[in-house]
């Protein structure tokens, strides 16, 4: 039987994808569920290209954010259960049969979450990097997972309604992760199902994935060290990227010291400590190849050891000191 799914997609200025993402959900195979885009004032394009599917459109006067523009788009839903996605993510043909199917599974109080596919929309390799990056690190835990991100996100109603929604006075992102950690307060299951996918376009370039990493840090400790959590294997904030980043900095710290005292024999930590550190990432390492062959597992793996642990450190020390500033008011 074909539960009724209601997909709510907030949007801001996103006119180049908007029409993607929408061309997708009414590409699917599945037939009972409606589409809700709540357009949260942009000054591009959007409402027009929005208007060129057969959706329910909702549009806000003023500037109020995604947690809001996804609870209205809820609370103006018509369907038994609930599928919130992004207007940059594109739905499999398939992805809404999967839903149904796991939904027949599980019980009225769970949560399913989805992930991106391993390859991205845009194949460049840095969007096909975060794209692999994050399907691995959403799916390690999937029984148990510490958050379901809001680009496949799934709930009953009456769940939703109970939950009191997403935070609207909350950081510029992360609100999935705080909304999830509530539900799991209030009993609720959280599933992650990697077979529920959206395929997400990126855009990513050098400088886009390095400040991406930076900004999501920054965030993510300010949230988790006032959550009390910053050790948790979270989702992209994983016990292997934790792993990965020390690795990282004590290889710098090392190589620090052999300049300023010149003792060779500290050298010979170096290579233990990546090595190390590339048998802890093995799974992840796993997934580059199966999303790109073994030249992209090589550069990929390259850039997650040796250059993507900059920006995290970065947005660490600044999430640390957001946090201590906070804390003196």
């Amino acid at each position: 039987m074909e539960k009724r799914i209601s997909l709510v997609i907030p949007n801001y200025n996103r006119a180049a994808t908007i029409g993607k993402c929408l061309k997708a959900a009414f590409s699917s195979r599945y037939d009972n569920f409606e589409v809700i885009v709540v357009d949260d004032n942009s000054d591009d394009d959007s409402v027009r290209v929005i208007g060129g599917f057969p959706c329910k459109l909702i549009t806000l006067e003023s500037r109020s954010g995604t947690s809001r523009a996804r609870n209205i788009g809820a609370q103006n839903s018509s369907g038994e259960y609930i599928f919130f996605t992004d207007s940059d993510c594109l739905l499999l043909p398939d992805t809404l049969s999967v839903v149904n199917k796991k939904l027949s599974e599980t019980g009225e109080n769970t949560v399913l979450g989805g992930t991106y596919t391993k390859m991205s929309y845009d194949r460049n390799f840095f969007s096909a990097f975060q794209s692999a990056f994050v399907h691995y690190s959403e799916t390690k835990n999937a029984e148990n997972p510490d958050y379901i991100a809001a680009h496949a996100m799934i709930m009953s109603g009456t769940t939703f309604n109970k939950s009191g929604g997403f935070p609207e006075d909350f950081m510029p992102i992360l609100e999935d992760v705080e909304f999830s950690h509530r539900l799991r307060r209030s009993c609720a299951r959280l599933i992650m199902c990697p077979e529920i996918q959206v395929r997400h376009i990126f855009n990513f370039n050098l400088k886009r994935s390095l400040f991406n990493a930076y900004r999501k840090t920054t965030y993510w400790c300010t949230y988790s060290l006032g959550n009390r959590d910053i050790l948790t294997d979270s989702g992209s904030s994983s016990t292997e990227l934790k792993i990965n980043v020390a690795s990282f900095f004590l290889g710098l710290c090392i190589i620090s010291l052999w300049s300023l005292t010149g003792t060779t024999a500290l050298l010979y930590a170096v290579p233990l400590i990546f090595f190390s550190n590339a048998v802890v990432s093995r799974n992840q390492i796993r997934l580059f190849y199966r999303t790109g062959g073994l030249l992209f597992a090589a550069s990929a793996f390259c850039y997650y050891a040796f250059l993507y642990p900059l920006p995290i450190g970065l947005g660490a020390a600044t999430g640390l000191i957001r946090h201590l500033l906070k804390g003196r008011k």
